[in-house]
Formats: structure tokens, C-alpha cells, sequence
């Protein structure tokens, strides 16, 4: 039977009084890592040394015990101390717990200290900050101990509270911490559960799906319903919202669709109560109308209602007071911050002043209505004073009978200018004793035959009348409608759009429409008799910006399948290349709904591959459809790409610095380089799970 070796003895410990510590040169850290000397310190304070210093006695010439001890390994709580020192918040002569080591190296003691710690496992830390909260802590508390912010103490709380069967997968290493940070964003045990077990049988288990499959059925909180009803409405009502505290998710994700619509609905109808109170003859409400919606109807001009006396002085104070807080700041480099809000409010106080409401004749309003919807940001629109043509006023007789519009009519008129060879037989002359009689309508024809021929030369012969004319017309068309006093035939179309696209209505360019009709439509006469001694009253540059907005409206470039236009699709091209139409600039945006959910696999990886790189179009190409449309969407989120059929001949295709390196490294394949591809992609691997680390 063998005999037992020697037993272990282990190294002295005892307390060494901390003007008798000096630092080693041996230590092997020399990168500062961690928590810092600052933060050290306030620990040590509030929990005093938690673990004792490594130390070795220093001896002189004859190795002879000098007294003092050299730390080999524990130089940064030597540090922390030492600043409690200088605090004079720990005395100079206070014992430091120690271990006394003699055998092997300063170095050896320093390198194994360092190397054989184990580091925490993040769910043990989860799991004792939850411990924590659970024994009274507050998170403020929580974060003031570890000195950290609260926001992380809140992410570490959530992961905490993740299924028990998750953690202890994620604690085996058969879950990412990403993949945990997904399963956060549903608080539902159940649900996480049966999402994990979805994943498992799928070829996709990266972090977005699991945050797709939790949120499925759930509406963004940017979505303009939320943003109309609002947060507390909505959760006052019993609505649950999911947050997701480790990605940025625009408020979060409301999870009872149904709930919101009806809050959505009974708010508008509570909007349009008031509307109605105004006394218009008609009010519709919808969450939302097609664009287009109030084409074919004659608007109302209203006026803008005059401030009461009253009004008008608080007006004329915002405004000087504003105005001198202004010029006393002119010159200063920082405003501060209490007369910056000042500013604020008063620029939204004179702006309410500003934006008053319309006023419209009476009696138009007990003919015409109003829309009441959502616009695009989630605020209320409303849109008065529409007259539907079965509502307008019966017209007037003069006595004279009223023109014939028809194309039977046109063209006989147009063939008797053009060919006055085709005739009835001459009408009889009338006789003298017959007195004055109007004239026969045969000889009205010829006459103005005549006068037709000879005011379309003068025109053609003068520019400005012309253009005057043309615009004439088209303010009546476009503006007007069902009006008939212009002697041009000329006839404008604004085209409908029969397939609404998602959110045109609240488009950057349709608002702007919109609110330049509207503008003209108030600078214009009510009565289109009046129209062109108005036009003649205008400047050069006033007529030019509106002949340019009737233009605008008859553009029509939308591709129909049942109506091909080739040649005036082309004229689109060159049009927008005339105007430098640029779609990125004017807010339109590659999404889910806009295209790629629209079109294949192989579009959407084509899309990513040009605005992202080779290596961003691999990473995705083993996903499914909707999985690899949502990983589109945010790949190419800010990148400024747009389809082929959006593009303006002759603009550049944005190019991103990943499409750069990769026709970089396409030309150094070409030349015999060595290509970078599958180096790029492990590296872009490794720096996403780093980014996600961090985040935790």
C-alpha cells in the first residue's frame, strides 16, 4: 500500500498594515480592463476588501526580512485603497488582509491569479440581480451598487425573467445570448416555449425570426393608429404593449389589433361629432381615404377668421417678447436652456394663432362636407368644405339656350370651320320691311368661322396670350370643373390611381400637392367668370409657378397592365431626368409592405447585393421568404436604394463602402489576388455577436 504523500500547507495570511504594501513590477496585467480604480474604491467602501492581496516580503542584501511587501498579483486593489487613502477615508497605517508567498516567482503569482479565475456566467449574474430586486432592492438602487446604468439593470432583470426551461438551455450552451435577448420581448412563458420548439424546426433561428414569430398579429407602435389613440388610452383599455429593451423597436409592439381598431374608431366618430356640430351636410369617417379621394368634387373657398381685439394684443405681445429674447441672444454662442423653451413656447403659441380656423359661407356649408381620417404621423385630419356635383346649386337660366358639349356637335362645327362647302340649303333672306330680327343662325356660323381662323392666327403670333389662354383653361378644369368658359379645347386629365399604393396619401410629395392646391385654390376667384381678368392681375412669375402646378396634375406615369404607354413611360424618364428627380430624397423607402414582401427571392438578394455587397447577400440567402424580406428591410434601412422603376436616368446608384470592397476584391480575383470573401464574412460574424454582447 503506497503511502500517503506529505499534506498541503498553504501560505501564511495575515493583516499587513497598508504603508507597508508597495506595488510589484512583476505583475503581469499591463491593459487596463474592467471596472475602474474609481469605481473599485467606492465598492471597497461600501463592502470593504472582499478578497485579500497576494504579497512577497522584500529582503535586503544579507535576505533579511525588510518589513515591507511587494504586491505581485492584486495591483488594481492596491490601487483602489490607495485613492481611499488619499481621501482620508482609510488610514494609512490600516490592516490589508494578505497572503504571504515565498516559493516560485512574483510573476508565477501574478499569471495564475489572473488565469485561473473563472469568470461569472451571465445568467448567474441575471439570476442575483433578480434575487436582489426580489429582496427589496429598487433598480436604482441595484444600479448605484454595481455602478451601472439602470437601463442595464433593467435588461438583466428581463433576461432573468425569461422561461426557467430557456435558461436552463441558454445555461447549457444550446441557446445564444441573442437568441435570449430575443426570447425577452413576450413575457408569455408559454409562448416563448412554443416559439423555441418552432425554431428548432426551422433551418432559421436567427434572433429577428424569434422576434417576428413573438410579435406575429402584433401592430407597431409607429403605426398611425397608436400613435392617434396613444399609449395610455390603449393600455387603460386593457391593451398589452411589448417592449424590446435590447433593439431599437419604435415604442414597442401593441398586441391586441382588435382593441386598437375599435379605440381608433370611436375616437374618430367622437372627432366627427364636432365636425358635424359645424353644420355640414355630409361628414365621412374612415381610418383612412384612398388617395385621390376628392378628386371630381368643387372645393370651398373659406377665409381665414379675423382675431378678436383681444387675441390680437396677446398676439402683438408673444411677439415682441419673442422677438426681444431673440435679438438678446443674437450674439451668444449657447442659448441657455430655460430661454430655449421660452422660445419654444412662444413659437408655438404665435403659430396657434396662426393656424386658425377657416371660415365658409353658410350657405355653402349646408351643401358641402367634409372627411375626417388618420394622416400618416397619427394626429387628426380633417378636410372641409367639398361639394359633391349632385349637391351643387341648379344653374341659373340667362334665356339663352344652353351649348351643346356633346362630340356629335364638335365635330360638325369643326367640319363646317374647316370645309365650309358643306352646307345646308342657304336660309332666305330676310326682308327689309321685317325690322330688326337676330341674325340667322347659318350666318352666325360663317361669321364666326372666320373669326375663329383669324383669332388662331393672332394667337399663334403672340406667346403670352397664348400662354395665358392655356392657362386660363386649365384653371377652369382643374379648379373649377364643370366650368365652360373658355372658347380653347383644350382638356387637362388628372389621372385617378385605380391601385392605391400603401400610404400615398401621406407621401412627402402628395402633401405637398395637396397644400399648393389649396393655396392657389385661395388666391383664385370663386366665381370662374372672374378667372381671367384675375390671371391677367398676376405677375409673370405668379402665372409661370401656376401653369407649372396645372401641368403637374395631368402627369400620368403609372404602369397599367391593361393600358401600355411605352413611349409615355420613356417621357417620364426624360421628364424626371429634366427635373433631377431623386425618389430617395423624397422619402421613399425599400420595406416589407413597399417591395421586397412584393417580389421573389431572387430580387430581394439582387437588392441587397448591390446596395450591400456580396457578403450581405450571402449571409441571407438561406432564409425563407418572409424571414429574408424582414432581414432586407433592415439591411438596407438609410442605404438611399430604390428599384429600377424608380430610378432617374442618369443618377448614380448609391453605392455602399461593402460594394466597394467587393468589386475590390473581384478585380483582385480577376488580376490572380487572393479573394477576402469567406474572411469578410467571418469577421462581419464575429463583429455582429460582439455588437450583441455589448448590447447585453
Amino acid at each position: 500500500m503506497a503511502k500517503p504523500g506529505p499534506k498541503l500547507t498553504l501560505s501564511v495570511s495575515r493583516d499587513i498594515p497598508f504603508n507597508k504594501l508597495v506595488l510589484s513590477q512583476s505583475n503581469v496585467r499591463r491593459i487596463k480592463a474592467g471596472v475602474s480604480i474609481e469605481e473599485l474604491a467606492e465598492d471597497i467602501a461600501r463592502r470593504t476588501l472582499l478578497q485579500s492581496l497576494t504579497v512577497r516580503p522584500i529582503v535586503d542584501e544579507t535576505g533579511a526580512e525588510t518589513g515591507i511587501f511587494e504586491i505581485p498579483a492584486g495591483g488594481r486593489r492596491y490601487r483602489a485603497l490607495e485613492l481611499l487613502v488619499k481621501q482620508k477615508r482609510l488610514a494609512r497605517t490600516a490592516p490589508v488582509p494578505c497572503v504571504i508567498r515565498i516559493d516560485g516567482t512574483p510573476e508565477e503569482d501574478s499569471l495564475a491569479e489572473n488565469v485561473q479565475r473563472a469568470p461569472l456566467h451571465p445568467l448567474d449574474q441575471f439570476r442575483a440581480f433578480l434575487t436582489l430586486r426580489e429582496k427589496g432592492r429598487s433598480e436604482e438602487e441595484i444600479a448605484a451598487a454595481f455602478f451601472i446604468s439602470v437601463g442595464v439593470v433593467r435588461q438583466r432583470l428581463r433576461l432573468a425573467a425569461v422561461s426557467p426551461a430557456l435558461l436552463d438551455v441558454y445555461a447549457e450552451d444550446g441557446m445564444t445570448l441573442e437568441q435570449l435577448m430575443a426570447f425577452t420581448i413576450n413575457p408569455d412563458h408559454a409562448r416563448q416555449e412554443q416559439v423555441w420548439e418552432a425554431v428548432q424546426r426551422s433551418f432559421s433561428k436567427e434572433p429577428y425570426q424569434i422576434r417576428r414569430l413573438l410579435t406575429e398579429g402584433a401592430v407597431r407602435a409607429s403605426d398611425k393608429r397608436a400613435q392617434f389613440v396613444g399609449f395610455e388610452a390603449y393600455e387603460a383599455a386593457g391593451g398589452i404593449v411589448l417592449r424590446d429593451l435590447f433593439q431599437s423597436d419604435e415604442g414597442g409592439w401593441l398586441q391586441d389589433p382588435a382593441l386598437l381598431d375599435r379605440l381608433a374608431t370611436e375616437k374618430l366618430d367622437r372627432e366627427a361629432d364636432a365636425v358635424r356640430a359645424e353644420g355640414w351636410a355630409w361628414v365621412e369617417v374612415a381610418p383612412d381615404f384612398p388617395y385621390g379621394h376628392t378628386y371630381g368634387l368643387r372645393r370651398l373657398i373659406g377665409q381665414q377668421r379675423s382675431l378678436t381685439e383681444e387675441e390680437a394684443s396677446a398676439c402683438d405681445a408673444l411677439r415682441t417678447e419673442y422677438e426681444g429674447l431673440e435679438q438678446a441672444y443674437a450674439d451668444a454662442d449657447r442659448i441657455p436652456e430655460e430661454v430655449d423653451q421660452r422660445l419654444a413656447a412662444f413659437e408655438t403659441a404665435l403659430a396657434a394663432f396662426d393656424d386658425r380656423p377657416m371660415a365658409y359661407d353658410p350657405a355653402e356649408i349646408t351643401r358641402a362636407g367634409a372627411f375626417v381620417s388618420i394622416d400618416g404621423a397619427g394626429g387628426l385630419r380633417i378636410e372641409r368644405g367639398f361639394v359633391r356635383r349632385e349637391d351643387e346649386p341648379p344653374a341659373v337660366s340667362s334665356g339663352e339656350p344652353e351649348p351643346d358639349t356633346t362630340g356629335a356637335s364638335r365635330v360638325e362645327a369643326a367640319a363646317s370651320v374647316t370645309d365650309p362647302a358643306i352646307t345646308s340649303d342657304p336660309a332666305p333672306e330676310p326682308e327689309d320691311d321685317e325690322g330688326v330680327r337676330p341674325l340667322p343662325d347659318r350666318l352666325l356660323t360663317e361669321l364666326t368661322a372666320h373669326r375663329t381662323v383669324a383669332l388662331r392666327d393672332a394667337l399663334g403670333s403672340d406667346p403670352d396670350a397664348a400662354f395665358l389662354a392655356a392657362l386660363h383653361v386649365l384653371c377652369l378644369k382643374l379648379f373649377y370643373r364643370y366650368s365652360l368658359d373658355s372658347c380653347l379645347e383644350i382638356e387637362p386629365k388628372s389621372a385617378m390611381f385605380g391601385s392605391q399604393a400603401p400610404g400615398l396619401a401621406d407621401t412627402v410629395s402628395a402633401q405637398a400637392i395637396d397644400a399648393r392646391h389649396v393655396a392657389w385654390s385661395a388666391q383664385l376667384p370663386k366665381d370662374s367668370g372672374e378667372l381671367w381678368d384675375g390671371l391677367v392681375g398676376f405677375d409673370h412669375d405668379s402665372r409661370r409657378a401656376l401653369f407649372a402646378h396645372c401641368v403637374s396634375l395631368t402627369v400620368n406615369a403609372v404602369h397599367e397592365t391593361w393600358n401600355r404607354r411605352p413611349k409615355a413611360l420613356a417621357h417620364a424618364g426624360r421628364l424626371a431626368e429634366m427635373v433631377g428627380l431623386d425618389m430617395a430624397a423624397v422619402g421613399w423607402r425599400p420595406t416589407i409592405d413597399t417591395y421586397f414582401g412584393r417580389v421573389t427571392k431572387g430580387r430581394i438578394l439582387a437588392a441587397v447585393h448591390e446596395a450591400k455587397g456580396r457578403g450581405a447577400a450571402d449571409r441571407i440567402a438561406h432564409l425563407k421568404k418572409p424571414e429574408m424580406a424582414s432581414a432586407a428591410e433592415a439591411l438596407l434601412a438609410g442605404s438611399r436604394w430604390v428599384p429600377e422603376p424608380l430610378r432617374t436616368p442618369g443618377q448614380d446608384v448609391v453605392v455602399s463602402a461593402e460594394v466597394e470592397a467587393d468589386n475590390g476584391e473581384a478585380q483582385s480575383a480577376a488580376t490572380g489576388g487572393e479573394s477576402a470573401m469567406d474572411r469578410s464574412g467571418a469577421e462581419e460574424e464575429d463583429s455582429e455577436a460582439s455588437a450583441g454582447i455589448a448590447a447585453e
